[in-house]
């Protein structure tokens, strides 16, 4: 294995080249009789001033299918969702921000544009996988331990305000997908109207 790479190498293709070089002095008669050190001299040069192996960076997933894969911890979060008891203002708030996720997952158009910003791929891909469920669980476990401690804020505050920021921070992530597609839109008006006579 490690012999098929250096035959490949760039090292081994300039040392080559070297070489040649080498065995062209000596038939036109330059090398004389040390022709095998000239040679061997060439081919270690050429070796030696060839760039270095680069090696191949890593293939990560493009953004289309990071998508599949947070559509389908998406699925898994809902289900995690549906057994969790929430007061019902903030289970209103979470189906606001469960319904919004889930247009801005479902496959389409919507899909296309997000998968072009990775950003938001980034964005949405946190809310899914850290945001809403640290909020919920953390609620789950602060409201066990306030009815030990009464008296103190009550979680359902917390985990409402959470909901309210992350409804927020996606409908600014749809919003921003809309002004792109408008851009696009009007970018393409631009070009029909410039081609016409």
């Amino acid at each position: 294995m490690a012999i098929s790479r250096y035959v490949e190498s760039r090292k081994n293709i300039a040392g080559c080249v070297g070489g040649l070089a080498g065995l062209v002095l000596t038939f036109t008669g330059v090398a004389g009789p040390y022709w095998p050190v000239v040679v061997a001299g060439l081919y270690g040069a050429g070796a030696l001033v060839a760039p270095p192996e680069r090696p191949a960076p890593p293939a990560f997933p493009d953004p289309s299918a990071q998508l599949d894969e947070v559509r389908a911890d998406f699925g898994r979060l809902r289900e995690y969702l549906a057994d969790v008891d929430l007061p019902p203002t903030a289970t209103d708030r979470l189906t606001l921000l469960t319904e919004l996720l889930a247009a801005l997952l479902d496959p389409g158009w919507a899909t296309e544009v997000l998968a072009q910003d990775p950003d938001a791929v980034h964005t949405l891909s946190r809310a899914v996988r850290q945001d809403v469920p640290e909020a919920v669980d953390v609620y789950a476990r602060t409201r066990w331990w306030t009815r030990l401690t009464p008296g103190q804020v009550p979680p359902e505050q917390h985990l409402v305000r959470q909901l309210e920021l992350l409804h927020a921070e996606a409908e600014r992530l749809a919003q921003g997908l809309r002004e792109t597609e408008a851009r696009r839109q009007e970018s393409h008006t631009r070009y029909l109207e410039d081609r016409s006579p």
